[in-house]
């Protein structure tokens, strides 16, 4: 898919970031995977984070790509919203500031809370 990573990699990423309840930024990501930020790198990674949300989905899990944001504001960037970010969740209130952000970390609170009760069971590296 991307010569930047594999989705799985990317996956195992987040879902002990989802584990370990925190949010990663688009730099720490990719620092992760042994790169440093750029705008054309976090757009590959942005790809990568849809197919991940795609395969996730169709196991039952909770999104994953909403745990990776700016540094600056702890938000998801402009294209977890567009892919539907809000709207899968009715919302369709700004895409900055503080409810913005109430919403994003509720989100995040559901992913936090799937994966966390699932630490351990040898669901994060896909074992179905």
């Amino acid at each position: 898919m991307s010569a930047l990573a594999e989705p799985e990699e990317v996956r195992l990423h987040l879902v002990a970031a989802a584990q370990a309840g925190v949010a990663l930024s688009y730099g720490e990501l990719l620092g992760r995977l042994g790169y440093s930020f750029s705008r054309p790198k976090m757009r590959a990674l942005c790809t990568i984070l849809g197919a991940v949300d795609e395969e996730g989905a169709r196991r039952g899990e909770p999104e994953l790509a909403v745990l990776v944001v700016r540094q600056s504001d702890e938000l998801p960037g402009q294209g977890w919203w567009v892919a539907g970010g809000g709207r899968s969740r009715a919302y369709d209130g700004p895409w900055e500031g503080p409810e913005a952000r109430r919403f994003v970390k509720a989100v995040q609170r559901e992913t936090f809370d799937w994966w966390q009760s699932r630490s351990g069971t040898g669901d994060a590296a896909g074992a179905d």
